[in-house]
């Protein structure tokens, strides 16, 4: 919990319990999950936990760029912890969200063609491996 409260230190943010849980949460759940995922796994443990906090927490943490949010899939917001640069990759078939290392000759520029880029977002869709391994058994 010590890296949890010193990264929300850094950022000048109020440390609550409900934002070390979810920090903790997505550090350990690599699957991007959604806030409504988030909600559920942590009300196990905390059943005084509300579905607004959660959602307040997840905004705050976002404003802060402690945490990214994605939007892979329709309007779902999912969200992930890993604070370098890299994409993803969703299965159109287990709707599974991975991330990848790619190398990308633009995605470390500062500036492309005379415009500031802000965010770099990198989504690739297909079937995974493990889908794909599953139907060539089948």
């Amino acid at each position: 919990m010590q890296k949890y409260t010193k990264l929300l230190k850094e950022n000048d943010l109020k440390i609550t319990p409900q934002r070390l849980m979810i920090l903790k949460y997505l550090d350990k759940h690599k699957n991007h999950p959604t806030a409504d995922e988030i909600y559920s796994e942590l009300k196990k443990d905390n059943p005084s936990l509300s579905k607004t906090t959660v959602y307040n927490s997840l905004l705050t943490l976002k404003q802060h760029k402690i945490i990214k949010s994605l939007t892979i899939c329709d309007s779902e917001h999912r969200y992930d912890i890993r604070d370098d640069i890299h994409h993803h990759f969703l299965c159109e078939k287990c709707g599974k969200i991975i991330d990848l290392d790619l190398d990308c000759p633009y995605i470390n520029n500062r500036t492309l063609h005379g415009h500031k880029i802000l965010e770099r977002h990198g989504y690739l869709k297909g079937i995974c491996k493990d889908c794909l391994k599953k139907e060539k058994n089948e």
